[in-house]
């Protein structure tokens, strides 16, 4: 198939370009390398660069490629940014979208596989959390990918467009060729190996008086391949709509600190900070809908897995891609 990957130069796009390259599809990367890098780009993929918030670049690569299918990946993700500036986040994530899906609909394209975040439910009523959730996001990041959710949702409606939402939780891990490098780097994994490859002295915990088992974060830790996997999987089977992606399993960030130390046999001291604006005190996913639908089942998401590859990637890398 004719792949058009949107991001294909960031984190999980360039994994997912990677796997679609290697399964054989015809794979054109848009992007305007603002935040990913060009080392991350699969040498076997096109790169058209462009921006997005440009209607004349994606319009031009639309009418170049004319692919069978996109995968959405470019968006800004910092929770913490886009309650700092919220406006950032509704041009880039909710504007470029939409300038997408006007390309895709202008040459009769209709399917898109989108990434978006389990950011769009908020603080959960309930845990697991099921894509029958109620959404209210608590930070600007999470509105905006609901709002270009619901720009999607009507335009199936209107315009025959057939969307997939793609509700992530924490994409974590790397590959042999690919792993984290962002600046600033927010995740926590990534930020607690730079402890013990000696690039900073301490790990900053932000928050430790929630209401979860010793008081930080809970999140539910998911292997960038199985995330790669659910996007091909979703493209196979042509499932239409929202899909949680997670694992089930919630771990505290002191959980995956303890992880890291197992795995690298570093002390990786810690630095309590205040809490982060927007941020909820538990998020885990209920999955079954994509087990079931999708036949999607994680593979690479024990926690220890997930150390394990990112630490071997950024000991390749200690600088990231910018490594020699």
């Amino acid at each position: 198939m004719k792949i058009l990957v949107t991001g294909g130069s960031g984190y999980i796009g360039s994994v997912t370009t990677e796997m679609l390259c290697d399964a054989g599809n015809q794979v054109t990367v848009f992007d305007n390398l603002e935040r990913g890098h060009i080392e991350a780009v699969d040498p076997r993929a096109q790169l058209i660069r462009g921006d997005l918030r440009n209607p004349g670049d994606i319009d031009a690569a639309m009418q170049a490629v004319r692919p069978d299918a996109v995968f959405h990946f470019a968006a800004y993700a910092l929770v913490g940014e886009s309650m700092a500036d919220p406006m950032m986040y509704f041009q880039n994530n909710v504007g470029g979208g939409i300038n997408l899906v006007d390309a895709m609909l202008k040459v009769g394209v209709k399917r898109i596989i989108f990434s978006s975040t389990c950011a769009t439910y908020g603080q959960p009523d309930h845990l697991p959390m099921t894509e029958d959730l109620p959404q209210h996001p608590t930070n600007p990041y999470g509105e905006s990918k609901l709002m270009l959710e619901t720009v999607m949702r009507w335009q199936q409606e209107r315009s025959g467009l057939e969307p997939t939402f793609l509700r992530y939780f924490n994409a974590c891990g790397a590959t042999e060729k690919h792993g984290e490098d962002h600046d600033p780097e927010t995740h926590i994994i990534p930020n607690v190996l730079r402890v013990a490859l000696g690039q900073a002295d301490a790990v900053p915990v932000f928050g430790d008086d929630y209401a979860t088992p010793d008081g930080t974060c809970v999140r539910d830790y998911i292997h960038i391949v199985d995330l790669a996997r659910a996007h091909i999987l979703a493209l196979d089977k042509h499932a239409l709509g929202p899909f949680n992606l997670g694992t089930g399993t919630g771990f505290s960030v002191m959980q995956i600190v303890q992880a890291c130390r197992d795995v690298t046999g570093h002390p990786i001291p810690v630095k309590m900070s205040p809490r982060r604006p927007g941020d909820p005190a538990a998020l885990v996913a209920g999955a079954d809908k994509a087990a079931q639908v999708l036949g999607w089942m994680p593979a690479r998401s024990d926690v220890h897995t997930v150390v394990r590859d990112a630490w071997a990637w950024h000991q390749r890398h200690p600088h990231g891609y910018a490594t020699p």
